[in-house]
Order: structure tokens, then C-alpha cells, then sequence
């Protein structure tokens, strides 16, 4: 049997966070009125002119320096010409011959748990075709997308499996989040992904017949799609079949991927520098105040979680998966050194509670000062952890200060030894033959005692306090 080598390049189109499109005034809202947000420029009407967004390039530059590429300080653009109904005005404004980024890389975790260079070809800005709704006997276009920001990364063909793609892409997106340069949500198409992909028979150094997979809405799907792909490929050649250029589609019912149509030669897209937008030179000072203040990158987070806050490993990837519980626990450990107890309660009881509800902690009335505030009751032994239960469902249903919820409710612990003392006193005096067996079951005495205590106060005694003054008063009992 033929063993083949899997190979895989990956391209991404990504939609920038900004408010207006690439290269008209035309304001970005997805999810807005089909056609309601459309400008001039965007459908190629005579005699309007591109203007550079320059929120565009620094969101474009910050990619560039979160993926290690090399960046180009002349900005310049150029027409890609052909007819498509998303492409009302018949060119698209890219970056084919001089993209704004080369040469980078984005490292992952492999099979092996072996850190992994995944080298990025290329980074260029160009704008977005207008969206296609595809109906039984008709196609509808929106054009409300068309002329959007779009930064497209190009992987060089170093992909060798499902799992490193998926990696990939998921390294890749919590970059773009983290740095604020997209939403990056596949399935708003945000973040798009185009895998190609072909097999070799191992040791062999020309490239096969490559497919090509579009149109899939996440990143489970991607590898799912590259996983059926390379079997129906390895198939193929084994029967002594050739591979077909083609591109398909993955269908989520069979699981399969599905021709979308044959690929031809290479159409020729006429490319030339785009006339209406001469060379742009970045001011080096702008280019240097811009990646100073770029957001911090999941990578350094990551070790500043593990080294200066304690954190364990495990519990940084929970909060680091949700951006907005990773901005709450940002802004929790501004206000409170308890680290460990804030990712804590934040990765256990709070996250339970944002599971069952479908809920995002954004959609909550918990702010960081209440949670803190609950912490601190804890850490001053007012409240038990039992208690901050209750308190906890209340704050994050209402936004009120947790220590006007204990009092309402009556939740106080009771801490002081001398008022315990008094409460328990009592029970010692009336229960002597459970006290004298406490050389040979002293686990079983203090547990009694313990016992008791919770009842008369109806667990509202701080349990190491009152475990504290248990001992103490067997200990004098035992001594008369």
C-alpha cells in the first residue's frame, strides 16, 4: 500500500473591524436591511473616487506584526478585473503585486505536542464582493457588504494535517479578536476560510492535483471537510484514478464534500495598479505608535497569567476562550490581588450558570466590583463559600453590592470566638459522656459538636472559626 503525504495551504479572508467600508464613507452593520447600506463607490458608479480608510491599514498593520510578517511601508493597490453580479462595478481594488505584509509565521501546537511553524505567504488588504442569497429559482444579491475591509492571509502549502489546520485557524482567530482587527466569526463570514488541498506519495517533492474546499461556516467543519477530502483522495489514487482540479463545498447532512464546479487555467484577471490611488508612504512615527499600543497578544497573556498571577494552565485556556470573560477577569484583577479565587469562581459557578442559561457574561448584571466585593465578604470571613452561593445568584441577576444583599437576607456568619463559645458552651455541659470519648474517637466528638453548632445557628458560624473553638473548649474540658 501507497502511503501518501498530506499537503495543505490555507486562505483566510477576514473582515476588519471598522465602520466604514475599505475605500468610500458607506457605513459597516452587519445584519442591517438588505441594500440599506450601500455606497456610490461600493456599485462603481461614474465618477466617484476611492478613499483610503486609514483605520483599514493600522488594523492591517497589526495583523502584520501579530503574525510576524514583514511589513511593506508603501502602501499600493491595484484593479483585479472581471464580471460578476457581486462585483457591480467589474474590478476589485487588492493588493496583487505589493501586499502590506510577507513572510510571517503563526507557531501552534502539532500531534506531537511540538511546537510548529506555520509560515504565512503573504497579507494584503482588498475589499469584499457583495453577498449572494441563493433561493430555488433565483439569486438575490446584498450589497451592503460589498466594499467592507478585508485583510486575505496566505499560508505557504505547510499544512499536513486536519488537526493542524483546525490549530491553525483557531490560533489565527483568537488573534484577530485579541487584537481587535476582526470579529473573526465564520458564521457571519467575518473569518472565511479556503483550504487547498492535495496528496503526494511520500518522499516525492512535485505537489499533486490540488481541490479546492470554500463555503464552510466553522472551524469543526474545516476539519471535518479535510478529513473526508483526504480519504476520498487516497481512495482515488489507490484505484489509479487522477485527482480532478475542482472545487467543492462540504455538506453538513452526509458529511461529505461536494462538487461545486471544475477548475479550468488560471483566469487571467488583467491585473494593473489601481490609477485612482497613487503610492501611499506610511509615516514611520504613525507605523510606530500604532504596534506600541497594539492590544496584548494571547501568547504574552498567556505567560503573564502563568508566571505573575498563578494561574494553571488549564484554567487560563477556559478564561482565554471567551473574550468577554477574559475582559471581566482583566478588569476583576485590576481591582483585587485574589487571582486565583476571581478565575475561581469565574471558570466554575459563573460559567455553569452562563452554560445552562445560553448566556454571555456580557448579558449578565455581574460587574467586576461585585464579584470582587463578594470575594472580599469571603476573605473576611462574613460569608461562607456556601453563602456566596446565594449572594452569587443574586449578582448575577441584579446589580446590587453583595453586602447589601447579605444584610437584607440575614447571611452574616458569625466569626467572633467569644459568641460561639457562648452558643456551644452548653451543648459541652450537656453532652459529657459524647466528651469523654474523645481519645478514641476524636473525629467522630468534634464532628458532634460541630454539628450541634451549625444547628443553633443555622450554619451561619464561619466553619474554621467554629472548628477552631471547638477544639479549644474540648481541649480545656478534657484538661479539668
Amino acid at each position: 500500500m501507497i502511503n501518501f503525504e498530506v499537503v495543505i495551504g490555507i486562505e483566510n479572508h477576514v473582515e476588519l473591524k471598522t465602520k466604514t467600508k475599505m475605500f468610500s464613507s458607506g457605513a459597516v452593520s452587519y445584519g442591517a436591511k438588505p441594500n440599506s447600506m450601500v455606497n456610490p463607490m461600493d456599485v462603481g458608479y461614474p465618477g466617484v473616487m476611492p478613499t483610503v480608510n486609514k483605520k483599514g491599514v493600522e488594523l492591517a498593520l497589526i495583523a502584520c506584526q501579530a503574525l510576524n510578517l514583514t511589513i511593506d511601508p508603501v502602501i499600493q493597490f491595484d484593479r483585479k478585473n472581471y464580471y460578476y453580479p457581486d462585483l457591480a462595478k467589474g474590478f476589485q481594488i487588492t493588493q496583487q503585486y505589493y501586499p502590506i505584509g510577507q513572510n510571517g509565521y503563526l507557531t501552534i501546537i502539532d500531534e506531537n505536542n511540538k511546537p510548529f511553524k506555520v509560515e504565512i505567504e503573504r497579507l494584503h488588504i482588498e475589499e469584499d464582493t457583495a453577498k449572494q442569497l441563493h433561493e430555488e429559482d433565483q439569486t438575490l444579491l446584498d450589497y451592503n457588504r460589498a466594499g467592507i475591509g478585508l485583510i486575505e492571509i496566505v499560508t505557504r502549502p505547510v499544512l499536513r494535517s486536519a488537526f493542524q489546520v483546525r490549530q491553525y485557524l483557531e490560533a489565527l482567530r483568537e488573534i484577530l479578536v485579541y487584537t481587535k482587527v476582526s470579529d473573526a466569526k465564520m458564521n457571519e463570514g467575518s473569518l472565511r476560510c479556503d483550504v487547498n488541498i492535495s496528496l503526494r506519495p511520500i518522499g516525492v517533492k512535485t505537489f499533486g492535483d490540488k481541490v479546492e474546499l470554500k463555503n464552510i461556516n466553522s472551524i469543526a467543519n474545516v476539519e471535518k471537510a479535510i478529513e473526508y477530502e483526504i480519504k476520498r483522495q487516497s481512495e482515488l489514487l489507490l484505484m489509479g484514478k487522477r485527482i480532478e482540479q475542482e472545487t467543492r463545498r462540504f455538506d453538513e447532512k452526509t458529511k461529505t464534500t461536494v462538487l461545486m464546479r471544475h477548475k479550468t487555467d488560471a483566469i487571467d484577471y488583467k491585473y494593473f495598479s489601481e490609477p485612482n490611488i497613487f503610492p501611499i508612504k506610511l509615516d514611520p512615527n504613525w507605523m510606530t505608535k500604532v504596534l506600541k499600543n497594539m492590544p496584548e497578544l494571547p501568547a504574552v497573556k498567556r505567560k503573564r497569567y502563568l508566571s505573575k498571577l498563578n494561574l494553571k494552565p488549564a484554567d487560563i485556556e477556559i478564561i482565554l476562550q471567551d473574550y468577554a470573560l477574559m475582559n471581566f477577569f482583566e478588569a476583576a484583577i485590576k481591582l483585587s490581588p485574589h487571582y486565583e479565587l476571581i478565575a475561581h469562581y469565574l471558570i466554575g459557578d459563573i460559567s455553569a450558570y452562563l452554560n445552562q442559561k445560553g448566556l454571555t457574561i456580557s448579558e449578565t448584571a455581574l460587574t467586576p466590583q461585585n464579584l470582587v466585593e463578594m470575594i472580599m465578604l469571603i476573605n473576611q470571613n462574613i460569608i461562607s463559600n456556601k453563602q456566596a452561593k446565594t449572594v452569587l445568584q443574586w449578582i448575577l441577576n441584579e446589580d446590587c453590592a453583595p453586602t447589601k444583599i447579605v444584610a437584607e437576607l440575614g447571611l452574616k456568619q458569625i466569626s467572633d470566638p467569644v459568641e460561639i463559645k457562648t452558643i456551644i458552651e452548653p451543648v459541652f455541659n450537656a453532652n459529657i459522656t459524647m466528651l469523654e470519648q474523645y481519645e478514641q474517637r476524636p473525629e467522630r466528638v468534634i464532628k458532634f459538636f460541630m454539628g450541634e453548632l451549625m444547628k443553633l445557628t443555622k450554619g451561619q458560624v464561619a466553619p474554621e472559626i467554629g472548628q477552631q473553638v471547638v477544639i479549644e473548649l474540648i481541649t480545656a474540658k478534657q484538661g479539668k
